[in-house]
């Protein structure tokens, strides 16, 4: 069995080769055979029984390299494309990105993901899969008649599947988006000045990363301040910005100015996605409720494990600093969520589906291999749709039950 690997980057973690790795070795002594290392070599793949092993997350551009380079993608050998992932480094998280873009584009694929013996059953073709459509059509709607979004750069890379249409998105939800330079944030960032602060806990050592810098924690708050003036300047009722660029600009994140702002009630997404911010959007209008963007990490049975390095500050019963994860740098926020009633949201980007449901949020964790808020949520059938048709990347997750509500707003 072939394996080829997918890795970013910017998961410095990752360094090591994958056959190095316990997961695999895990894998190959239930397989009960090595794989044949491909690595990132896809010169021959198609023309065997071959798997991809997307190692970690930003990987989703890599992918969209190798297979789509005349601007429609080809599969060598028509296959049905099989993305194995591990429960670390945004891994599963890129893979659905991955597999949103191939059902976008009619080409069947599937994520393997459980423990090494769920994942030889999966590549064997006995594992009981079945597919769990939750896609709900999207009725046009004025419900966000009268706000106005804004993008900051423009998408992450990585985001293959989730480019909007800024005129469907007026058609179909009454939004104006608009595009603003990232120089403009940059240039906001550079002036110096803080804006008036709410009341924040005062720094801590961090359990997994760095320690943090009294410097470094003032430039995270300055981008919080760069980003509130923006909002004034173009009346914006919420933001997504192209957070990672400020990694190599200013050695900082978005993550600490998004926990404000979206605690403040601008709504406010990470990674330049428009779609999380439209969902979080309709969200906030129907409910009056922030909402936390989440990677999905882990997935066993009916709990699923979903994890960002940002969360609104007014969602959590208490909070602490840490470094962002796959960078080690600037200020990301460890929340921890109370237990209990919670929803699930997702508005596809081509605005035609979306998915909800009302879940449980059954604990909080604090482990150092995923983004720095963690939770734990329980949901009959929902890994079968993350794992076979998912509507991106990121989903939203709001406090209490919301399903028949947002339903009922939508029109469904």
């Amino acid at each position: 069995m072939n394996l080829y690997t997918l890795t970013s980057d910017l998961h410095g973690e990752m360094g090591m080769v994958a056959r190095q790795e316990k997961f695999i070795k895990d894998i190959e002594a239930v397989l009960g055979e090595p794989f044949c290392y491909k690595d990132a070599d896809f010169s021959d793949y198609g023309q065997g029984d071959d798997v991809i092993y997307v190692r970690t997350g930003g990987t989703e551009g890599i992918f969209k390299s190798v297979f789509c380079k005349d601007g429609t993608p080809v599969i060598p050998g028509g296959k049905k494309v099989r993305l194995l992932t591990s429960g670390k480094s945004n891994s599963l998280a890129a893979s659905m990105e991955i597999l949103s873009y191939l059902c976008q584009n009619k080409i069947e694929g599937e994520i393997v993901h459980g423990d090494p013996a769920m994942i030889v059953a999966a590549l064997a073709g006995g594992s009981d899969e079945f597919r769990y459509t939750q896609r709900i059509p999207l009725s046009d709607t004025d419900m966000l008649k009268g706000k106005k979004l804004g993008v900051v750069g423009k998408p992450s890379d990585w985001l293959i599947s989730s480019n909007v249409d800024y005129a469907r998105a007026m058609k179909m939800l009454a939004v104006e988006i608009v595009d603003i330079p990232m120089e403009e944030l940059l240039e906001e960032y550079g002036k110096g000045i803080m804006e008036p602060l709410p009341a924040l806990n005062p720094m801590n050592d961090p359990k997994f990363g760095k320690p943090i810098s009294e410097k470094s924690f003032n430039d995270a708050l300055m981008v919080y301040s760069a980003l509130r003036r923006i909002v004034a300047k173009y009346s914006l009722d919420g933001l997504t910005i192209r957070c990672f660029d400020l990694l190599t600009a200013i050695s900082n994140t978005g993550c600490m100015a998004l926990a404000i702002l979206n605690s403040e009630g601008i709504t406010g997404t990470c990674e330049g996605d428009v779609p999380a911010l439209l969902t979080m959007a309709v969200a906030q209008a129907v409910t009056g409720q922030p909402g936390f963007q989440v990677n999905l990490s882990q997935a066993s049975g009916d709990k699923l494990l979903f994890a960002h390095c940002t969360v609104p500050l007014n969602m959590v019963d208490r909070y602490v600093y840490d470094t962002h994860f796959e960078s080690s740098i600037g200020v990301a926020v460890h929340g921890e969520l109370p237990s209990g009633p919670a929803t699930l949201f997702k508005i596809g980007s081509d605005l035609t589906h979306y998915v909800v449901r009302d879940v449980e949020l059954v604990n909080n964790q604090y482990e150092g291999n995923l983004c720095r808020t963690q939770v734990v949520v329980k949901a009959e059938g929902l890994k079968d749709y993350m794992l076979t048709e998912p509507l991106g990347n990121h989903h939203v997750l709001l406090l209490g039950h919301h399903a028949g509500h947002i339903n009922r707003c939508l029109g469904a």
